[in-house]
């Protein structure tokens, strides 16, 4: 046993979730709740957690923001030179979960990995705001810097370098990824961890199966 326990519980008992009332298919299920996320004013609830693995098998996580979705998968954007984007690069496949705990929920998405067209990277860059299109040229993101100087007087110079900030444009180094789902789970916490588990599974375009996963 570790020499430091923690004793936090918690009784799940505010929804249940069972096969009569989904959505029969995983998009639109996925829609009810993302929007009810955002109707109980949850911070932030397009944060999910995006894990990502080498060929080794070495697992990485971090926080990504959702942002776009439809029936061909989810979307998120990137330095493709980061670690993420060194292991999507050799191994094409990631699990997303959204953690919605004042909602006692979570949504579990693993599927292979595609990079957006350059049209659709450009569309969203020149959607941020300038200072964040800076960031992008100025952060060799996952590498070792000297210090937070470092950082600031790169910025500084890419602040010079386009000082129309109408005209930033995206770099090479720079896009989206899209999440293409082959198994999307929603999950339902229950009273006593028993909670609800509703997987949707599909092999390529085929159609959507439905199953229970005891939790």
């Amino acid at each position: 046993m570790p020499s430091r326990e923690t004793h936090a519980r918690k009784s799940y008992e505010r929804d249940a979730l069972d096969e009569h009332g989904i959505a029969s298919d995983p998009f639109h299920q996925f829609t009810t709740w993302y929007d009810e996320a955002v109707a109980a004013g949850l911070p932030e609830p397009e944060a999910m957690t995006l894990s990502t693995a080498t060929l080794e098998g070495r697992p990485s996580a971090r926080i990504v923001l959702l942002r776009g979705y439809d029936e061909r998968g989810f979307c998120f954007f990137s330095n493709y030179a980061s670690q993420k984007g060194r292991e999507l690069a050799a191994n094409p496949h990631a699990a997303v979960t959204f953690h919605w705990v004042e909602l006692e929920r979570q949504v579990r998405i693993v599927g292979r990995v595609d990079k957006l067209s350059a049209s659709e990277s450009d569309a969203y860059f020149q959607s941020r705001p300038s200072q964040s299109r800076i960031g992008a040229w100025s952060s060799p993101q996952s590498e070792v810097i000297a210090s937070r100087d470092t950082l600031e007087q790169l910025v500084k110079e890419y602040q010079e370098k386009y000082s129309d900030e109408s005209a930033i444009p995206r770099p090479e180094h720079w896009g989206g990824y899209r999440v293409i789902p082959e198994r999307i789970e929603f999950w339902q916490g229950r009273p006593s961890r028993l909670h609800d588990r509703l997987r949707f599974s599909r092999i390529e375009q085929e159609a959507w199966t439905l199953e229970r996963l005891a939790p």
